[in-house]
């Protein structure tokens, strides 16, 4: 299954009132403006907006560390990051859009699928969430990255694979060895 939009109907054997008409019968359902699924889909449709609007997007922040199970914080709203300049778009679904810098922003990125579809959608790996949660600390809270490098810690994880990339990052090199020291 994957996403179609009224310009990409015709992959799927539709003309957009086609679109229209199976969306109106049932068989697809709206995710958002210009955006529809498989009524059967079972997808978290903020993934799919977020994938469909910007291939480039990349789940980061606390969103990232929920899906590490690295924090127990609920987020308020998807954390997607997008290179700096790059156009932010309009989502009616709960997006809270981020922009970093274009030399750092693919540091420590993979791929996941998004749920039975064919799309794809960035996001950052545990160390940088972790980083990222103590650069950004001032907007989402110190708890946050200290939390998680925990939990992180807990689990196995190698501060020098950390400091490897948060020496790469801009702000988040004396944070964390002052909390690895702390915690270690």
């Amino acid at each position: 299954m994957t996403t179609v939009t009224p310009s990409t109907a015709d992959r799927d054997g539709l003309s957009r009132s086609g679109l229209y008409r199976a969306t109106r019968a049932g068989r697809y359902e709206r995710i958002a403006r210009g955006v529809y699924a498989s009524a059967d889909s079972a997808t978290d449709w903020e993934w799919l907006e977020a994938a469909t609007r910007r291939p480039d997007a990349t789940i980061c922040l606390i969103s990232a560390l929920a899906h590490h199970d690295l924090t127990d914080a609920i987020p308020a709203a998807l954390d997607i990051a997008i290179p700096r300049g790059a156009r932010i778009p309009a989502t009616e679904s709960a997006i809270t859009w981020h922009t970093f810098d274009q030399s750092t922003f693919d540091l420590g990125r993979g791929e996941v699928t998004i749920g039975d579809t064919d799309l794809t959608i960035g996001l950052y790996s545990p160390e940088r969430s972790i980083a990222d949660a103590f650069r950004l600390r001032g907007d989402i809270g110190y708890e946050i990255g200290r939390d998680a490098l925990k939990e992180w810690l807990r689990r196995g994880g190698k501060p020098a694979r950390l400091m490897e990339l948060a020496t790469r990052l801009p702000r988040a090199k004396g944070p964390i060895l002052r909390a690895l020291e702390i915690l270690t």
